[in-house]
């Protein structure tokens, strides 16, 4: 069996954080790190066995073949364009709302997409062989390299397309990113009422053990799927001094009851 290939990595936020140090150890040496600011970089390198920090997109010189970018979405086409790249190099994105499409103009025909679908924070740890994590490329052999890299570090590994994808994001947008902004509400309004938060921390637990077990449309409970409206108008009463919060709720409220009258 061949040596997996070295890595470098352009980026170093939440998802370079975990994503290096996982490939490092599953025996994808990651070699350099580069960061726009050098300082990030060089804290990824500390978790790393035998990487430096690179002062350039200039990879020309590179130990590595797989060149993974962990950038913003709005930087992917930019860096994809300027960095320069070794023979036979394969350049990907991890982004899982932007198109392959996007590397188009890259200094390589070998471009893919490597995207753990996962929330990531440099404070928590994560577990990879648990994380889905899907691969798109745009020759069979690249894909095969992807698929090989992500085997070794997840049990979870997908092939996808563009569009796929695009439809996945969006999905878990709905799940974790509106999921936790209704969080972040409820905080505020327990807050705004002198009351602890954490009095919610069982139900929000059970909420989400009962959704992933039953389904979130069994689980579904609450005065607009009984279409109890005494209470959502008062609901609405009490919300009244947050206009935006309160057409919030109400379209939410109102979805739910168009969804379980049908």
């Amino acid at each position: 069996m061949s040596k997996p290939a070295s890595v470098s990595f352009i980026g170093a936020g939440n998802l370079a954080w975990h994503l290096a140090p996982a490939l490092d150890n599953a025996g994808y040496a990651v070699k350099e790190v580069y960061s726009r600011n050098p300082v990030h970089a060089g804290e990824v390198v500390e978790r790393l066995y035998d990487a430096e920090v690179k002062a350039s997109l200039d990879f020309s010189t590179s130990p590595s073949r797989i060149f993974i970018m962990a950038i913003s979405d709005d930087a992917i086409q930019d860096v994809s364009r300027e960095i320069v790249l070794p023979e036979d190099a394969i350049l990907v994105h991890t982004s899982g709302g932007q198109p392959l499409s996007l590397l188009e103009f890259a200094a390589t025909k070998n471009v893919g997409v490597f995207y753990p679908l996962q929330t990531f924070s440099k404070n928590r740890k994560v577990d990879f062989n648990t994380i889905p994590l899907f691969v798109e490329a745009e020759t069979s052999d690249t894909e095969k390299v992807l698929a090989a890299m992500g085997k070794s570090i997840s049990k979870n590994v997908f092939k996808i397309t563009s569009d796929e994808r695009k439809a996945l994001h969006v999905a878990a947008v709905f799940a974790s990113n509106f999921s936790n902004h209704m969080l972040l509400l409820s905080q505020e309004i327990m807050k705004d009422n002198s009351l602890s938060f954490d009095w919610l921390k069982p139900l929000i637990q059970e909420t989400i053990t009962k959704s992933l077990t039953i389904g979130p449309e069994n689980a579904q409970t609450g005065p607009a799927r009984r279409g109890d409206f005494e209470t959502l108008d008062r609901h609405m009463e009490f919300l009244s001094t947050d206009e935006e919060v309160a057409e919030l709720y109400k379209v939410i409220s109102q979805h739910i009851i168009d969804r379980y009258q049908k």
